[in-house]
């Protein structure tokens, strides 16, 4: 069942209440959010944008910005993409691109190697496939994963004017915590055979190392030789970001996602 709110849609879906937003018309393009992000603070910037000639539809996870949290279940990246792959149904979509990013990066790549059918492509912005492509130094950001650390920020603000129960912000944390302590060790044959074009992308000071990326980027069918076999697959570093920025960085991003999905979307509009 689906209940449509000015605000906002929601799904009901594996027991959850899920909230999506759908922008613009066109061949569907999932955008899946990253940790402790709602839709705002991960594509506010990116929607008007990609919406132009797409049919975008954001997400909000279990747990996340207007999506209630379900308390007995944990947080996993299999039982995210299920609830993805639920919202699909429901919508009576067979076939859309996915652009994930952060933890929407690794539920797309979850989809991908599960549901190959379902995806057309993929961008995967901040992508891990394995623990030991985290920065050696992310342990000091996730200390910040507390009411008290996260004060002050627009990921706070965000969920305090929209989660349906403001006063589990701190429960949320420490789950999304305790997510993130998980260890994450994805077969690379699987994800070798995944078929579908990817983007793969990451900043130059990202939580994801740089090596990684072009680990993935190597995996998903990328780093032939140009000149005698172009890749449908894509590598782009974005300079000068980190990892929270990231998707802020709309110059940079639609002077390449718009040619890798084949859309029509005016680089100078997009750039204004």
């Amino acid at each position: 069942m689906m209940t449509v709110k000015n605000d906002g849609n929601y799904a009901d879906v594996n027991g959850l209440k899920m909230y999506y937003e759908v922008h613009g018309q066109g061949r569907p393009l999932l955008l899946l959010p990253g940790a402790v992000s709602g839709v705002g603070t991960a594509f506010g910037c990116l929607i008007p944008l990609l919406a132009a000639d797409r049919q975008v539809i954001a997400v909000e996870f279990q747990g996340y910005g207007h999506t209630a949290d379900i308390p007995d279940r944990p947080l996993s990246f299999e039982q995210l993409a299920d609830d993805v792959i639920a919202l699909l149904q429901l919508l009576a979509i067979r076939e859309a691109d996915f652009f994930g990013y952060s933890t929407g990066a690794g539920v797309a790549l979850q989809i991908a190697m599960r549901q190959p059918s379902l995806v057309g492509k993929l961008i995967l912005a901040s992508c891990t496939f394995n623990s030991s492509g985290r920065h050696p130094a992310l342990s000091g950001l996730e200390s910040l994963l507390t009411a008290e650390g996260m004060k002050g920020t627009p990921y706070e603000a965000e969920y305090l004017s929209t989660a349906p129960r403001p006063e589990d912000w701190s429960g949320h944390l420490k789950k999304v915590a305790a997510f993130n302590k998980k260890i994450q060790e994805w077969p690379v044959d699987a994800i070798r055979n995944i078929q579908a074009p990817a983007l793969i992308i990451a900043g130059d000071a990202d939580i994801v190392q740089p090596e990684h990326a072009v680990a993935l980027f190597r995996l998903l069918g990328g780093g032939s030789l140009g000149e005698l076999s172009m890749p449908a697959s894509r590598l782009a570093i974005l300079p000068g970001t980190m990892h929270t920025a990231l998707t802020t960085k709309t110059d940079l991003l639609m002077a390449i996602i718009p040619d890798f999905l084949g859309g029509h979307i005016s680089l100078i509009t997009a750039s204004a």
